[in-house]
């Protein structure tokens, strides 16, 4: 039997780094680039429609944004806004759809499904109300916003980026230690501080306003503002191995599914309360995956997932976005489960009934 492989849903030009998917519109954003050497590798931000057709999820490139000399390496989503982490700067995007109907035949024949389908200029999206098929020319445009630095080392980079729950400030962590805390849009500096002895990995902003980073110094931390609340130590939570340093890599979001990739290019999901794996693709991409995003469970994302339980996107420096699918698990519904004990109740008693004449 060959080996497992994930469908690719798209090949990008140039090495995949970032990934985020917005639930509002359907749309996934891709980016990376070859960074500011002269290679001839392009760097930028492709923005790619989901759409199901013919009861498979297909992506499209709808536009495509040059972000120049530098590739995007880190990226947070907020409605409409983009914060695009590039070498030591912090950009700010802001990408805007808009539709225009028409009434046309529909014309499908000849895209590849599952995989890329490249779009110029206006892009069809067909939609069928009754015996008419509408067609809607989506256009995106994608307006640069305000720009700053956010690391300071000897050799500047930003590594995380991640917007608070109203969307009103913005936290970036790179080489050099310090967690910054900026407005949005404005990017103005509200908060400054020293989280890690070397880089930070990952970081997570809270609804009470409670701060999360994990570092190269072994340390995972929670802070209020820029005062420690409290570390996080291995040897209190798991396993004790003498001699064996370990580095916390990352902090996520909570949920349902946890989706991992990893420097083989593995790819696999799992059950979040219990770690179960319930999805895996040996060296899906054979290359180390730079980024993993779910297709989200509000807007568009159960429309887009059909039949299935959830969806899992991974990048590459490949250049290819993947595509994980997790079927439905076969689940008996309630309503059927008390249907099925009426009856067995039912029938016990027809068949006293028949046993014992006189048992009622």
């Amino acid at each position: 039997m060959g080996r497992r492989r994930a469908p690719e849903l798209y090949r990008a030009p140039f090495p995949l780094y970032a990934l985020q998917v917005d639930p509002s519109t359907g749309l996934l954003i891709a980016a990376g680039g070859g960074g500011a050497a002269k290679t001839g590798i392009k760097n930028g931000v492709h923005f790619l429609q989901l759409e199901q057709i013919n009861g498979r999820l297909s992506a499209s490139l709808l536009h495509s944004h040059d972000t120049e000399t530098r590739a995007t390496m880190n990226m947070a989503l907020a409605g409409n806004i983009l914060a695009a982490g590039q070498d030591a700067h912090c950009q700010l995007l802001r990408f805007q759809t808009h539709q225009q109907k028409g009434k046309t035949k529909a014309e499908k024949a000849g895209c590849k499904e599952q995989g890329p389908r490249q779009r110029k200029g206006a892009a069809p999206v067909e939609k069928k109300s009754g015996a008419e098929t509408h067609q809607e020319r989506i256009e995106l445009s994608v307006e640069n916003l305000q720009a700053v630095q956010t690391d300071f080392s000897p050799d500047p980079f930003q590594k995380v980026v991640c917007f608070n729950h109203d969307n009103t400030l913005l936290a970036t962590g790179g080489t050099d230690g310090y967690v910054r805390i900026w407005k949005v849009p404005s990017l103005e500096k509200v908060l400054e501080f020293r989280a890690h002895e070397g880089e930070i990995e990952d970081l997570a902003l809270g609804p009470d306003g409670k701060l999360v980073t994990v570092g190269w110094d072994l340390k995972a931390s929670v802070w209020q503002k820029d005062q420690l609340v409290t570390q996080l130590q291995w040897q209190e939570n798991g396993p004790t191995f003498s001699n064996t340093p370990y580095r916390y890599q990352a902090c996520s979001d909570s949920g349902t599914f946890l989706g991992l990739g990893t420097v083989t290019g593995s790819v696999a999901i799992y059950i979040a309360f219990s770690l179960q794996r319930l999805y895996y693709v040996k060296e899906a991409h054979g290359i180390v995956v730079t980024d993993v995003a779910f297709l989200p469970e509000k807007g568009r994302g159960p429309e887009l997932l059909g039949f299935h339980e959830t969806a899992l996107f991974s990048v590459a420096v490949d250049s290819r976005c993947q595509l994980h699918l997790l079927p439905s698990r076969r689940s008996v519904p309630v309503w059927l489960l008390l249907l099925l004990c009426v009856g067995l109740i039912v029938m016990t008693i027809v068949l006293l009934q028949g046993v014992f004449p006189g048992f009622l």
